[in-house]
């Protein structure tokens, strides 16, 4: 899970940083998703664990990845010992929201639920 052939061309991130902003999204993943929805094509919906800082740690790195790809708009919202995060794009950047959810399924080990 490596390849970043997934990240888009509208991705303004110099290229040597994104090898590390994915690091920060896969250790968030691999560390704290519990489950993933798909309310809709252009919507996910990852729930975190609750831990210590991760409510500032969610929305600052969501404000980084939106300085670079300004297609994403995220939603951070504190819930009963959770944190969710939704993800949304518009229907031409459909193809990297669900990228972005099957890697974050896989590096969690959850299947989606539509």
């Amino acid at each position: 899970m490596t390849d970043l052939d997934w990240v888009p061309t509208a991705c303004t991130l110099p290229t040597e940083e994104r090898p590390l902003r994915v690091a920060e999204w896969d250790a968030l993943f691999a560390g704290h998703l519990t489950t993933l929805e798909r309310p809709a094509p252009t919507r996910h919906r990852l729930s975190l664990s609750e831990a210590p800082g991760l409510e500032e740690r969610v929305r600052e790195l969501a404000d980084r990845e939106t300085g670079c790809c300004s297609f994403f708009t995220f939603a951070v919202t504190p819930a009963d010992g959770a944190v969710l995060l939704d993800v949304t794009v518009d229907p031409a950047h459909e193809p990297v929201l669900q990228a972005l959810s099957a890697r974050a399924a896989c590096l969690a080990g959850l299947e989606e639920r539509q």
